[in-house]
């Protein structure tokens, strides 16, 4: 039988490789993509069965390339992922803490370990495009004075050696993870499961250029005892209009969810739903 393919942004021993592997379990082939859009371009060509796309995080906030390849048509979300994030500074065998000079990340780990980095002034921060393509660069090359921080499955991976652990600001970070398939398409794994703990919705709304207009399209959920839980703005397809994904607690199925949504259309430029989806629950421990 043919595994399902996944796609995620990053190298192998990413975070969201580990994601990957926390929705399907290890009967999957990981797929790695260098740019959020090509997760996409993945998905909807149908090279890859589904994909990963971290969207906000506890520290850093939202993931604004994840909601750029959302906004694009194709695209259907089935699922979320919650996963703890721990950051481990990473060097060759050889290599010391107090012998690094620079140290490489994705931007958004970085910004992830400020406090750590605000206390180790000797090392210089530069961004790359992901937390394990930075452990994989480090492990190629000589220079013992060089970093990387990311996961400890990537030191495992690249043979590094880990040097200081949890550089994360807080012990609770997290991030979340949506997962996807091509609208249209069979239902992949574990989609529809955890039926008991309800259902979410994400939505793709682009308002009138007017004042008032991003009220008017908020205030039937509210009238209707909707809950909002996340609203993202993005630039819409022409300058200065804008277009807003918002996630909320239910399905349209529901009465309440079906009226609230049936205003907002009639406020809006567009409507359009990106998926309906259970809000993640870890498994359960054996």
């Amino acid at each position: 039988m043919i595994p399902l393919s996944v796609a995620f942004q990053g190298e192998l021993g990413a975070f969201s490789e580990e994601a990957v592997l926390t929705w399907f379990g290890s009967e999957v082939e990981p797929v790695p993509c260098r740019e959020f859009r090509e997760v996409g371009d993945a998905i909807r060509s149908g090279r890859v069965g589904a994909g990963l796309l971290p969207v906000e995080n506890t520290l850093a906030g939202s993931v604004l390339p994840s909601y750029d390849v959302l906004m694009k048509p194709g695209l259907c979300v089935v699922g979320e992922v919650i996963r703890p994030i721990r950051h481990f500074l990473l060097g060759l065998p050889d290599s010391t803490l107090e012998g690094l000079k620079r140290v490489i990340s994705h931007p958004v780990a970085l910004a992830q370990c400020g406090h750590f980095l605000s206390e180790h002034l000797h090392l210089e921060a530069i961004a790359v495009y992901d937390t394990a393509g930075a452990a994989r660069e480090v492990s190629e090359g000589s220079d013992s004075r060089l970093g990387a921080v990311a996961s400890e499955r990537a030191a495992e991976r690249y043979g590094l050696r880990v040097l200081a652990s949890d550089l994360q600001d807080r012990s609770d970070n997290q991030t979340r993870f949506l997962v996807v398939r091509r609208e249209g398409a069979d239902p992949i794994p574990g989609e529809g499961a955890r039926a008991e703990h309800g259902w979410k919705t994400a939505l793709l709304v682009e308002t009138q250029n007017r004042p008032g207009s991003l009220v008017e399209i908020l205030l039937p959920f509210s009238d209707e005892g909707v809950n909002l839980s996340k609203l993202e703005s993005r630039p819409g397809e022409t300058p200065w209009s804008y277009r807003f994904v918002l996630e909320l607690d239910g399905i349209p199925y529901d009465a309440a969810v079906d009226r609230a949504m049936a205003k907002t259309q009639e406020r809006a430029r567009s409507v359009r739903v990106i998926g309906s989806f259970h809000p993640w629950t870890p498994p359960p421990t054996r």
